[in-house]
């Protein structure tokens, strides 16, 4: 959707690369959002912290909030389409 999924790359790394595909002006909304999390005080700068214990690089850790808030944003997005269609079909017609 917005090229934040890793693609496997078959050389026999573990590595994955980044797919340049998808949505360009979402994934740098989401860029934005991961750059300003970093910097703030809260569970994205606490997610990029445990990433760079674990021994990702910076920019490997960027990708990975990238990725999680790609991924939560999305899920909010689901949620919400599943609320519109459920209370649209709760609610009567309204004859005129």
């Amino acid at each position: 959707w917005n090229g934040t999924a890793p693609i496997p790359v078959w050389t026999g790394s573990p590595r994955f690369r980044l797919s340049r595909g998808g949505n360009r002006q979402v994934n740098a909304a989401v860029h934005r959002i991961a750059i300003t999390q970093w910097r703030g005080v809260g569970p994205g700068r606490d997610y990029m912290l445990r990433r760079i214990q674990r021994g990702d690089t910076k920019t490997s850790a960027i990708r990975a909030l990238r990725r999680h808030l790609s991924d939560e944003v999305f899920r909010r997005l689901r949620l919400d389409q599943q609320q519109q269609v459920s209370a649209s079909t709760t609610q009567p017609a309204i004859a005129a």
